[in-house]
């Protein structure tokens, strides 16, 4: 049986990993670890999902804009049909519940514009907006 192999992801590493896995057999025991450590870390910041309100009433609520919603906001607005998977609040909401449950404040993204738009807002991909050196400071 032939396996498929990709380059380990870890930084630098020039080994090969097999497919589904993204790390060789070297970093996939430091990749776990690391992966936990974050999960962790991500949960003492920013709390559960279900801690931050997203429960079985958002997923309903989620499934039925979906439905009046469909297609990807963003992409209409560059003239592209995409199928919506996602609803997104315009506004963050960071814990306001009012704001978390007003409609007027959502809108129906596709994976990919939604992945980009939080990156911007919350720091993903590396532009650190995530902690400020406040926070750490305090939770460290």
């Amino acid at each position: 049986m032939v396996s498929l192999k990709t380059l380990c992801s870890w930084p630098g590493c020039r080994h090969l990993a097999v497919l589904p896995d993204r790390y060789c057999e070297k970093h996939k025991p430091m990749a776990e670890e690391r992966r936990k450590k974050l999960k962790e870390r991500r949960q003492r910041y920013k709390g559960t999902s279900s801690q931050r309100g997203y429960n079985s009433a958002w997923r309903k609520a989620r499934l039925a804009f979906l439905m009046e919603h469909p297609l990807c906001a963003e992409c209409e607005r560059q003239g592209k049909a995409t199928v919506a998977t996602c609803v997104d609040h315009i506004k963050p909401h960071r814990g306001n519940m009012q704001l978390f449950w007003n409609e007027s404040n959502w809108q129906s993204l596709c994976q990919s514009c939604h992945s980009r738009k939080t990156a911007k807002e919350d720091g993903g991909f590396g532009n650190g907006k995530n902690i400020s050196p406040k926070s750490i400071r305090q939770h460290g």
